[in-house]
């Protein structure tokens, strides 16, 4: 069974500190069984007290990081006047522990923690946009990209703000399991199981007008009909604005251009029913609208990596 350590350090957001058990702890096989084996710590065993007006009591001391598949570190605060140390010696300490091979695992502004210990080098990563400038001035030598949920970079994963944690255990769920029992886990939680867009959406901007319509109704219109053409003209005649202003306004609010976006769906949407649905790709590249299957790979290969057959091996569901 798959071993999910979650290190809670002083001051932590006690929200984000029971998404993984609440995500994980979820998840189940076929016959009911658990997938995952939730466990928490603190560095010392030690009650840690939380960002709330309550303290929580771990059941494990660091010494459970030695048997992580997967470490997940919450966002934490520290006391008014405190100077932050992103990495005291007892934490690096803590994180040497770690199996080879272990997933890595930041929620918010933990990002902080794995780019300190040196976690984030070289890598593409996100954090809270709110502190995205500020996180990037501190180590340039990470690849900051604040408009995204989470960054999934194989054995290190950052997730953005708060509820991006649900985003991105989901994701990890979806990523080991495939997309059947993460949509279980979703609907049992009662969440999304993925949402449209990055992180840009939340971004502080200055309010719209209270008539100023929006290209929500469009994405949702052009989402039913991802197997057929969709041109930009028509996606600006159903918001009923000009191509010019419906493009400005979408990337206002997704953070990305319309083609980008409708792309992302298309694969997102012929990821699903590789893993969900036994069709051969030609139809799979039909239903997601790229015509044909040598579309669907060149789309897929420049998302992902991966070629269709391979992916379905790896993430089919059963």
């Amino acid at each position: 069974m798959h071993r999910v350590v979650v290190l809670a350090l002083e001051g932590v957001y006690p929200f984000e500190l029971s998404i993984p058990v609440r995500i994980f702890g979820t998840a189940e096989g076929p016959s009911g069984e658990p997938l995952y084996e939730v466990a928490t710590c603190s560095l010392d065993g030690e009650p840690v007290t939380t960002s709330a007006d309550f303290a929580i009591t771990p059941a494990h001391g660091s010494e459970a990081l030695r048997t992580a598949d997967t470490l997940v570190i919450p966002p934490f605060t520290c006391g008014p006047g405190e100077e932050r140390d992103w990495l005291p010696e007892e934490l690096a300490r803590a994180l040497a522990l770690l199996p080879a091979g272990a997933r890595i695992v930041s929620i918010c502004t933990a990002s902080y923690v794995l780019a300190a210990a040196g976690l984030l080098d070289g890598r593409r990563a996100t954090t809270h946009w709110n502190e995205a400038e500020r996180f990037q001035r501190a180590f340039p030598q990470i690849q900051v990209d604040a408009n995204v949920l989470f960054v999934d970079d194989g054995q290190v994963l950052t997730a953005a703000g708060v509820a991006s944690g649900v985003d991105l255990c989901l994701h990890l769920v979806r990523r080991d399991h495939g997309s059947e029992i993460a949509n279980r886990v979703a609907r049992l939680c009662v969440v999304p199981p993925w949402r449209e867009g990055g992180q840009a959406q939340f971004i502080e901007r200055p309010m719209p007008r209270p008539a100023a319509s929006t290209t929500s109704a469009t994405r949702a219109w052009a989402l039913e009909r991802l197997d057929g053409p969709l041109s930009l003209a028509e996606l600006a005649e159903h918001a009923r604005m000009s191509v010019r202003t419906f493009c400005r306004r979408f990337r206002e609010e997704v953070g990305m251009p319309p083609g980008q976006w409708l792309a992302q769906q298309r694969v997102e949407h012929a990821r699903r029913l590789l893993e969900t649905t036994d069709l051969p790709v030609d139809q799979v590249a039909a239903h997601a609208g790229f015509g044909t299957a040598v579309s669907l790979r060149q789309h897929l290969a420049a998302s992902i990596g991966v070629a269709p057959m391979a992916y379905r091996k790896a993430f089919r569901a059963g």
